[in-house]
C-alpha cells in the first residue's frame, strides 16, 4: 500500500509540473505585440518605445516598470499591480485596467481614450494632460491624483473616490460624476456643461469661477458645502451661500 501511495504522489507531482510548465514558460517570452504575461512577476521592466499592442498582463506584477511612449492599445492589465510604474506618453487607448492597483503610477500625457479603469485603485497617480475621452473610471479610487489639463470629455467617473483630486484646466464636458466623492477636489474655473453631479459629495470642493450653469443633478444642499466665489455660475434656482468664499484650509 505504501508503494502505491508513493507512486500516486509522484504521479500527482509530475502532473502538476507538466501543467505548470507552459504557464511558467510564457513568462519567459520576449516582449512584443500580443505577448501573454498574465500571472507573471515582471517588476522593474524597462520597455520604453516598445510595440506591446494587445498584450495580456492581467494579474501580473509590473511595479516600478517603465512603459513610457510604448504602444499598448487594447492591452489587458486587469487586476495587475502597477504601483510607481511609468506610462508617460504611452498609447493605452481601450486598455483594460479594471481592478488594477497603481498607487503613484504615472500616466502623464498618455492616450487613455476609452480605457477602462473600473474599480481600480489609482490613488496619488499622475493623469496630467492625458487624452481620456470616453474612459471609464467608475467605482475607482483616485484620491489625491492629478488630472490637470486632461481631456475627460464624456468620461464615466461615477461612484468614484476623488478627494483632493486636481482638475484644473481639464476638459470635463459631459463627465458623469454621479455619487462620487469630490470633497476638496479642485474644479476652479472649469466649464462643466453637461456634467452629472447627481448625489456627488461636494464638501469644500473648489468651484471658484467655474461655470455650473449647464450641470445636471445639482442641489442647493451640495452648493452650501462647496467653495465658490462671486464668479461661480450656478444653475437657475440655486444661490451662493453666505459662506462663500471659503476660508483656505491647511492640507
Amino acid at each position: 500500500m505504501e508503494d502505491r501511495s508513493l507512486v500516486k504522489t509522484a504521479g500527482v507531482l509530475i502532473a502538476l509540473v507538466v501543467c505548470a510548465g507552459p504557464a511558467w514558460a510564457k513568462c519567459q517570452d520576449a516582449p512584443g505585440p500580443g505577448v501573454d504575461w498574465s500571472g507573471c512577476s515582471k517588476a522593474r521592466l524597462m520597455l520604453t518605445n516598445e510595440d506591446l499592442t494587445g498584450t495580456h498582463f492581467q494579474r501580473s506584477l509590473l511595479t516600478l516598470s517603465d512603459f513610457a511612449s510604448s504602444k499598448m492599445a487594447g492591452a489587458n492589465l486587469s487586476e495587475t499591480e502597477i504601483s510607481r510604474t511609468r506610462f508617460e506618453g504611452a498609447d493605452l487607448s481601450k486598455a483594460n485596467f479594471t481592478k488594477a492597483l497603481g498607487w503613484r503610477a504615472n500616466f502623464g500625457q498618455a492616450n487613455l481614450t476609452a480605457a477602462d479603469f473600473g474599480s481600480a485603485d489609482m490613488n496619488r497617480s499622475n493623469f496630467a494632460q492625458v487624452k481620456a475621452a470616453g474612459a471609464n473610471f467608475s467605482k475607482s479610487e483616485l484620491n489625491r491624483s492629478d488630472f490637470s489639463g486632461a481631456d475627460l470629455s464624456g468620461a464615466n467617473i461615477s461612484k468614484a473616490e476623488l478627494a483632493r483630486v486636481l482638475f484644473q484646466s481639464a476638459k470635463i464636458a459631459g463627465v458623469d460624476f454621479s455619487y462620487s466623492n469630490l470633497s476638496r477636489s479642485r474644479l476652479d474655473g472649469l466649464d462643466m456643461k453637461g456634467v452629472n453631479l447627481t448625489g456627488s459629495y461636494l464638501y469644500l470642493t473648489q468651484i471658484g469661477g467655474a461655470d455650473l450653469s449647464g450641470v445636471t443633478g445639482l442641489t442647493q444642499a451640495q452648493i452650501d458645502i462647496a467653495c465658490g466665489t462671486a464668479q461661480t455660475k450656478l444653475p437657475a434656482g440655486l444661490n451662493p451661500p453666505k459662506t462663500w468664499p471659503c476660508k483656505e484650509e491647511e492640507e
